[in-house]
């Protein structure tokens, strides 16, 4: 594709400067689309995005130093950078950007049937089982989300839930040409509002659930809720049909997702009502089990994963399999394989006489889920440590405080990723929803402590933990990072949680015992 050719697909507003004269520079070809100055590469298109911190029309110089063959900008360059790089104007760079991408990569969402799940909690787990079901029906289903990405046979790493519109894209024809049929994504709000899905054709979305969270974006629960509503309004007929949305009948926010969507509706729950619902549930440490019934059919789950929010996100996942073509007796087996992900209800064993749990949830419906299912298992009492992240949605910080008191016995209140505020200070304001909490007549409290250092916090729990005590480490999951004012600094729970363990004389000392033991 040449540099002429791209910017007809782009129907600019203005092709301003002498740049456009050359035949060499309106002939040369496109060797790639990108957005960060500091990827840019001979032969690359340069679009000028607004960020939340960098605008890209800064670093339009240093794109065309790099060999930029052209920008697409929202306004004019200076220096002359006009004159001696083709240079397009549009409306909205960001949607220029998918459309741009789209054209180079050739439209790889229409070679493949995309499964977007989008919710304030259960996006990873559901699309992690709705990929397990597609692939037990013989689809080579690639993967997109917050822990990583699957391409084929390759496992890459993520570095946020919904990637820009030109990265997705370009992963999508990585996908096509690994011989892929499906895909499965999380869909942010922010990806949404930030129109990172622009041009890109979704066939099947999953609804999740809405609560509390992105309040610092989004700035109202409705607005919120618009955003993921949004996507929805997106199922339309376009070029592959089979369209569908599948939606939590039984969330407060589930009928309006449905009024919203484009798609027809199929709704999954535990209300007998619904099209896809579970009967019989049972739930306990070692999973969960339930019959599902469907238009599809009937038939018993016995799921690896704890806790009822997982029969949820397995609903949903059935629901996209079955839609996709995938025989019942075939997804159920491969809903029933999968044994984990990553930083969600991850268990850590080092020998302890306790449970450790690692879990992502940080928001107050996904740390209430997550200390429902650690009471499932059936604990002498459960630890809870957390904390919630900095320059985020503060309003949520005691409402997390009163849940933890609520459900757990010993509460280590923590350090998340501060980010530009100051640690102690959001451990306080967590702290005021702890004390209103223990005053319920449902308050299981018997103690808690602030410590503001998460490695100190998390020892402390370990080793204030009796036999049969399940300890709960909740708000990071499989981040591999904490974020501070002015650093970043390696940090993984689950990491820390082997270490201390290991200097308690379980795990690796545990086992060495055991082989001196029988050695001597």
């Amino acid at each position: 594709m040449t540099v002429e050719e791209l910017a007809a697909c782009l129907a600019p507003l203005e092709r301003p400067g002498r740049a456009w004269e050359s035949p060499s520079k309106r002939e040369a070809l496109v060797r790639g689309v990108r957005y960060d100055s500091r990827g840019v590469v001979p032969g690359d298109v340069f679009v000028c995005i607004r960020g939340h911190q960098h605008d890209g029309h800064a670093f339009a110089g240093e794109a065309a130093g790099r060999g930029a063959v052209m920008i697409v900008t929202e306004r004019p360059l200076q220096g002359g950078l006009e004159d001696q790089v083709p240079t397009v104007r549009v409306g909205d760079s960001r949607s220029a950007l998918a459309v741009a991408a789209a054209a180079f990569f050739s439209h790889p969402d229409r070679a493949l049937r995309l499964v977007g799940v989008t919710g304030t909690n259960g996006k990873t787990t559901t699309t992690f089982l709705t990929r397990a079901v597609l692939e037990a029906g013989g689809y080579r289903t690639g993967l997109v989300g917050t822990v990583l990405r699957v391409v084929g046979d390759e496992v890459l790493d993520a570095d946020r839930t919904t990637p820009e519109s030109s990265d997705m894209l370009e992963l999508f024809s990585r996908m096509v040409q690994a011989s892929s049929t499906h895909a499965v994504t999380e869909v942010s709000s922010h990806a949404v509002v930030l129109r990172r899905l622009a041009g890109i054709e979704y066939d099947v979305g999953i609804f999740t659930n809405l609560t509390q969270d992105h309040l610092d974006f989004h700035g109202t629960m409705e607005a919120y809720r618009d955003a993921k509503a949004a996507f929805f309004a997106s199922l339309t007929p376009g070029t592959k049909g089979h369209k569908l949305a599948i939606v939590n009948g039984d969330d407060p926010s589930g009928e309006y997702m449905a009024r919203e969507s484009a798609a027809p509706v199929v709704r999954y729950g535990l209300d007998p009502r619904w099209d896809v619902t579970a009967e019989q549930v049972r739930l306990g440490g070692q999973g969960a089990s339930f019959l599902v019934k469907s238009p599809w059919g009937q038939a018993e789950v016995r799921l690896k994963l704890s806790g009822r929010f997982n029969v949820y996100n397995a609903l949903g996942a059935l629901a996209a399999g079955l839609h996709e073509g995938v025989p019942l007796d075939r997804a159920v087996p491969g809903l029933e394989r999968v044994e984990g992900v990553p930083g969600r209800f991850e268990a850590i064993r080092e020998g302890q006489p306790f449970e450790v749990i690692v879990d992502y949830a940080h928001t107050p419906d996904g740390l209430e889920n997550i200390l429902k299912a650690a009471r499932d298992h059936g604990p002498r009492q459960v630890w809870v440590v957390f904390g919630c992240g900095g320059d985020r949605d503060r309003g949520k910080r005691p409402i997390m405080g009163s849940i933890a008191a609520r459900l757990a016995e010993r509460v280590v209140i923590t350090s998340d990723n501060p980010r530009s505020e100051e640690p102690e200070s959001i451990c306080r304001e967590i702290e005021r929803g702890v004390l209103e909490g223990r005053r319920s007549s449902e308050a299981r409290l018997q103690a808690y402590e602030v410590i503001v250092d998460r490695r100190q916090a998390i020892e402390q729990a370990l080793r204030g933990a009796a036999p049969g005590d399940m300890v709960v480490i909740a708000g990071k999951g499989h981040e591999t990072y904490q974020v501070f004012r002015e650093r970043v600094i390696h940090f993984d729970d689950r990491e820390v949680v082997r270490e201390v363990l290991r200097r308690m004389g379980y795990g690796e000392a545990t086992e060495g015992k055991a082989e001196r033991r029988a050695g001597a």
